[in-house]
């Protein structure tokens, strides 16, 4: 059996479900669609903190169905701008995770991923997926992996 590690940009996943379709993502079909492809491993979902109702509970639902949650804080600065970006903190999971799994699954649209997704392509030959919105994933990042699997209306709420 496949052993898989899952990394999800609930951020991106959030924005582009919403933008492309109005409607949220649906982690629990996700789950099962992991679990159909191998042994989930290792979970990680990496949100921002904010200390909304809304987003605890959504937080705490994801912690349920199997993830870790990694919080970053939400920081709004002085000009108005904010800053809650997870990047960094992925590529560092999945570059310590990949040797240990078969599989990684990323879920993520953003472009500046297709560089890690070769490299462990490369390096560990792992085997590299990406889950995203077709309409608003970055060519290089679905270039980049062995499959792009489209977040359509099936894995939607």
């Amino acid at each position: 059996m496949k052993k898989i590690a899952v990394f999800v940009d609930v951020q991106n996943i959030y924005y582009t479900t919403r933008q492309a379709y109005g409607r949220q993502f649906n982690y629990r079909q996700l789950w099962q669609t992991l679990n159909d492809m191998g042994e989930v491993i290792t979970a990680y979902a990496y949100a921002i903190r904010r200390d909304d109702d809304q987003q605890i509970k959504f937080q705490d639902a994801l912690r349920h169905i199997g993830f870790t949650v990694k919080l970053k804080p939400y920081i709004q600065r002085a000009d108005g701008s904010t800053k809650g970006d997870w990047d960094v903190g992925i590529a560092i999971d999945v570059m310590e995770t990949a040797p240990e799994v078969d599989t990684v699954v990323l879920l993520s649209g953003d472009g500046d991923f297709d560089l890690l997704m070769n490299k462990i392509r490369a390096r560990y030959h792992t085997e590299a997926i990406v889950l995203g919105v077709p309409s608003l994933t970055a060519n290089s990042l679905v270039s980049s992996v062995d499959r792009f699997i489209a977040i359509e209306d099936d894995m939607l709420l």
